[in-house]
């Protein structure tokens, strides 16, 4: 079973993929850039960015009856990795013990130009 999930509270899908797929056991749900779903805008700096990237993918996650407490792996691109300590004080107040796996790793460049791109693994 495969189950496209989509939510207007996230920014849709700019190319051919889905926001999340969910497979009745567990979900994957595609990176989140940080664009504002109700205005299209990218909020400046990577704090406000990684604020962003998380409120799309909690809106994700709750269309699909989900929260961040279902949440077992995540991985988060970087612009730059000196970004790296201030992304992981946002990205520390979105999760709780026991928090997820985590891959973080730096790539030459992001869609439309943002700081940072975060996606999930989540589990029923």
């Amino acid at each position: 079973m495969k189950t496209v999930i989509s939510t207007n509270a996230a920014p849709g899908a700019i190319g051919p993929y889905s926001q999340a797929i969910d497979t009745g056991s567990m979900l994957f749900a595609s990176g989140q850039i940080p664009i504002n779903p109700a205005t299209g805008e990218i909020p400046e700096g990577i704090k406000a960015q990684a604020a962003q990237s998380l409120a799309n993918v909690k809106a994700i996650l709750a269309a699909a009856g989900l929260t961040t407490a279902n949440v077992v792996k995540t991985t988060v691109f970087l612009a730059d990795m000196n970004d790296f300590a201030a992304m992981n004080e946002v990205y520390a107040e979105a999760f709780e013990a026991p928090y997820p796996a985590r891959s973080a790793v730096a790539v030459r460049t992001l869609p439309k130009g943002v700081l940072v791109e975060i996606e999930v693994i989540a589990v029923r």
